[in-house]
């Protein structure tokens, strides 16, 4: 397993790298520490501009590698090795690198905007959740503060349709491999400013979220690859933030959605549901390409 990390010298790119390290010890896999570059310009400019914006991208190139090279280091990183590419977007960037080098996981740090502790999308989130054919992490921010030393449980984003239980294979597959526990968490949203929902009928709709996620678990296409400790819930709350502190989440947790059935085959597509759990989740996040199980 390659996994590719979209560095820079900030504390985004310190949180990328010790999320990478925590996924990285649990898989055995290798990492690849990556730095975008900004693209020189595609016509020459007057006088001597163009070669002076060159000169001056070389010189940002070598820093920006020797500082991921140093990064790595620190991290623990005994054979990492640094790549960059040059792109006009970040996303893209980290897009193309995953496919020249194979890679199997993009991991980046939170937008510097959001709280400590959450995920903030920015434009190099935001493209990697629309068009990545790679699974997608993120680190929140202030995870190199304190990381965990390995994963200790799976929590899998469940919602019933055809492109969800296809990540779900995914989801199972990897907390057998890590012999952890999985989780199926199911969200339920009671939108602020909507009219009120008669209370039996929200029983109604939580206890069906349930008889689908006890449905999940059971479809004999995936009981034989189930790990021990699978355990399903319904959370529910006026937003994600307040759903999600109904139930516990233990250091070490990786929550785990699948890409909305509206998005392109094979690639990450971040509905609105998805998205607002991203954002509240008090752990690092992988979104995985639809269809990725075929």
């Amino acid at each position: 397993m390659n996994i590719v990390t979209g560095f820079a010298p900030d504390d985004r790119g310190h949180d990328a790298l010790a999320l990478s390290g925590v996924i990285a010890r649990a898989l055995d896999a290798h990492v690849t520490v990556a730095n975008v570059r900004p693209a020189a310009w595609e016509t020459p400019g007057p006088g001597g501009a163009d070669a002076e914006w060159k000169a001056y991208l070389r010189e940002r190139w070598s820093a920006a590698l020797s500082a991921a090279e140093k990064a790595a280091e620190e991290a623990g990183f005994d054979d990492a090795e640094a790549a960059t590419t040059a792109h006009r977007s970040a996303g893209l960037g980290l897009i193309r690198l995953a496919a020249q080098g194979n890679g199997d996981l993009i991991v980046i740090g939170s937008a510097p905007h959001g709280p400590a502790g959450r995920i903030a999308v920015g434009g190099t989130a935001d493209q990697l959740l629309h068009s990545s054919r790679t699974p997608v992490g993120i680190a929140p921010k202030g995870y190199a503060t304190d990381p965990p030393a390995t994963l200790t449980r799976i929590t899998f984003a469940y919602h019933k349709s055809p492109a969800c239980e296809d990540a779900l294979l995914l989801a199972i597959r990897a907390a057998g491999r890590l012999q952890i526990p999985l989780r199926l968490l199911t969200v339920l949203l009671k939108e602020r400013g909507t009219p009120r929902v008669p209370e039996d009928v929200l029983e109604q709709v939580h206890a069906r979220c349930e008889h689908d996620l006890r449905a999940a678990v059971r479809s004999p296409r995936r009981t034989a690859a189930l790990p021990r400790g699978v355990t399903t819930e319904v959370v529910a709350g006026p937003d994600a933030a307040k759903a999600l502190a109904e139930t516990g989440w233990v250091p070490g947790e990786l929550l785990v959605c699948g890409s909305s059935s509206a998005g392109p085959l094979r690639r990450v597509f971040l509905g609105d549901m998805s998205l607002k759990i991203l954002r509240a989740a008090p752990c690092p996040v992988v979104v995985l390409p639809r269809s990725a199980t075929h």
